[in-house]
């Protein structure tokens, strides 16, 4: 079993890679993003514009999925981990437009780091200026350059100097970052897993 999340700014390519990595093992099973499933039920806002309901339960349906996955026969892939919804409500928090604020992101943090128990692999996607992502128009994701790159650096903090102090001590997932081509990505990824059964 290989439980592996996706996890990283908007509109850095991350459910294309979900669908790449689907069609190319298709023992795994694809845990769809919060927002598209949540969607029918909530009216989920973005930006500065978000609430602690809105993130909260995006939050908890992600960390619920999460923890489900027991069985020795089930890979499982996740568009978007727990951490995600830490970096979007510190986004938020910094402008201090609607009732999220950084007590609330810091109540965030248990749920976050339980759930990344159940997880073997942490895949973050940055922004790269080695290989830049045109902003795609889905009429879902907010097209704003300025708001990936504050969130990406939020990731950045997190990831790089474990911001929040959310990695878990014990039953660590192993953190990689994909970058480049499709197919680059790709690799990266197999090879981390090549990595995580050759570990003891």
């Amino acid at each position: 079993m290989v439980r592996i999340a996706i996890s990283g700014s908007h509109s850095l390519g991350k459910s294309t890679f979900v669908h790449d990595w689907v069609q190319q093992h298709q023992e795994y099973i694809r845990e769809d993003e919060p927002y598209r499933a949540l969607r029918d039920w909530y009216t989920i806002e973005f930006r500065q514009a978000s609430t602690r309901l809105h993130n909260g339960i995006q939050l908890h349906y992600n960390a619920g999925r999460t923890n489900r996955y027991h069985s020795p026969s089930e890979n499982v892939i996740f568009d978007r981990s727990p951490v995600d919804y830490l970096a979007y409500s510190q986004y938020t928090a910094n402008h201090a437009t609607t009732d999220i604020d950084d007590a609330f992101v810091m109540s965030m943090v248990e749920t976050v780091q339980d759930s990344l128990n159940f997880l073997d692999i942490l895949a973050f996607v940055p922004v790269s200026e080695h290989w830049p992502i045109a902003m795609e128009d889905d009429g879902i994701r907010p097209v704003d350059l300025d708001y990936r790159d504050e969130v990406d650096a939020i990731f950045k903090e997190i990831y790089h100097s474990n911001r929040f102090n959310v990695i878990p001590d014990h039953n660590t997932p192993k953190v990689v970052e994909l970058w480049g081509s499709r197919d680059q990505r790709l690799l990266q990824l197999d090879q981390a897993i090549s990595g995580l059964n050759a570990t003891p």
